[in-house]
């Protein structure tokens, strides 16, 4: 096992990142940027190593800094937690080979999975269902429009780098393709350094249902069951359960094979989550594999009793999988609501502050992940997530319920701030939502009339 390990990371799944290292007997070293001087995880941590300035680029995508900070430090091994350099091929390959562990899938694992277009060849030739679409990057915006004649509108176009929900544009007719084609190619350039596009069927009144899995270095390869996403905002999570509701077993199972086969396929290695639209009809498609931890991994924790930042380090220092897939049993349902820094009024503007207040719920079955806490300013560098929480019951009933409670305790003020709090609570409440008939759409028709619609910059993670 390793003796330090670096999170290269901040917010609260370093926090998060960093209590797993604690409870291993491991020395934690933290990372930070100007605006981060403060934070909880630098409070928490055996040593911090600040890396430059509080612009992401400058900092938490600084490379050469962070590592030249595991250097300095000894750290063994470097933890990305989600977001930032936790799918960068080239990232893990420079770790490699300055003799550090990345905490993740292998350089060409991620290479091959990142590349969406290339992910759906391979997935789709291990017998994995994937939507009608492109084989492969599109050369123009006249080879969409024929694409999309054969495919049948709508349709969805995606950026092959893309991913946290950016870089996808959805078209409905042929007048409106050669634009959007435009618009996301210069948008994908823009955020993922990558204009590259590929293009899907568009599912209208679809879920979003995914699937975690482990995979050591020996090949053992288990699924912890699936969690429903379907809640969102421009294609970002907001509140997540497992296990889905209102899915037929069949269907439940046949996803469960499908990533654990496609894992297999490519020599997974690590904490990887195969991300599924679901139809009407129960059909279920590929959409993407993330290389990663999920913000959303505490609902499987909760109902599977796995900590799986804990079999994460464990796999990286080439231990086994501490269970095998008949140990995995799912007792209840977890519900996660994300609670963030946004207007809803304003689109979910940011509205960042100080917080002058701020008081998380408790009492049973409640968790909170956050790195929050009053005198805490919410900086307007990076995303807007103050907390994740989690909820646990004996059925869905009571965890909603549970969590309606505990939004409801939930104390943030400050100069500025507005939270998704009140939002989340009349979600939780939506007629679709109680009876498990919610779509991906279920957001955004619920919106109310007069609510301007504005694009909104999403900040970097």
């Amino acid at each position: 096992m390793f003796s330090t390990i670096l999170v290269a990371n901040r917010g609260e799944i370093a926090l998060r990142v960093a209590r797993a290292c604690r409870e291993l007997g491991i020395r934690v070293v933290a990372v930070y940027s100007s605006a981060d001087r403060d934070s909880a995880v630098v409070r928490f941590a055996d040593e911090s190593v600040h890396i430059g300035p509080a612009p992401s680029k400058d900092s938490y995508l600084n490379i050469p800094s962070i590592v030249e900070a595991a250097r300095q430090t000894g750290a063994q091994a470097i933890h990305p937690g989600y977001g930032f350099l936790s799918e960068d091929p080239d990232f893990a390959e420079i770790c490699e080979a300055d003799g550090i562990v990345f905490i993740g899938p292998p350089a060409a694992v991620m290479q091959q999975l990142g590349d969406k277009a290339e992910a759906r060849r391979v997935m789709g030739e291990a017998g994995l269902p994937v939507l009608p679409g492109s084989t492969g990057a599109l050369s123009s915006a006249a080879e969409a429009q024929d694409l999309a004649e054969q495919t049948g509108y709508p349709v969805i176009l995606k950026a092959v780098s893309g991913g946290g929900g950016r870089g996808m544009t959805v078209v409905r007719e042929p007048a409106a393709l050669r634009s959007a084609f435009n618009e996301t190619r210069a948008h994908a350039r823009a955020v993922f350094g990558d204009d590259r596009l590929y293009l899907e069927r568009y599912v209208d009144d679809a879920r979003h249902v995914e699937v975690q899995v482990l995979c050591d270095r020996s090949g053992s390869v288990v699924h912890l069951g699936e969690r429903d996403c379907s809640v969102q905002r421009r294609h970002q999570k907001l509140v997540e359960e497992s296990p889905a509701p209102n899915l037929p077993a069949r269907v439940r199972e046949a996803m469960w094979d499908a990533a654990v086969r496609g894992a297999r396929a490519v020599g997974y290695v690590g904490a990887g989550t195969f991300e599924f639209v679901v139809t009407q009809d129960h059909e279920f498609y590929l959409m993407e594999i993330n290389c990663r931890l999920q913000v959303e991994h505490p609902v499987t924790e909760l109902v599977t009793g796995i900590d799986i930042v804990r079999e994460q380090i464990s796999i990286a220092a080439g231990e086994p999988l501490s269970f095998t897939q008949s140990d995995v049993r799912c007792h209840g349902v977890a519900l996660e609501c994300r609670v963030n820094a946004e207007d809803p009024a304003r689109d979910f503007a940011p509205a960042p502050g100080e917080l002058v207040e701020f008081v998380p719920p408790g009492g049973p079955f409640v968790r909170v992940d956050t790195h929050a806490y009053p005198g805490w300013r919410v900086g307007p560098h990076y995303d807007s997530l103050l907390a994740k929480t989690v909820t646990w019951a004996p059925d869905r009933s009571q965890a909603i319920t549970r969590m309606d409670r505990a939004l409801s305790e939930f104390k943030v003020a400050g100069p500025g701030v507005r939270t998704t709090l009140d939002f989340l609570r009349q979600t939780l409440a939506h007629p679709l939502f109680l009876t498990a008939q919610h779509t991906t759409g279920l957001v955004a028709a619920s919106a109310a009339p007069d609510t301007p619609q504005q694009e909104v910059p999403e900040p970097t993670r």
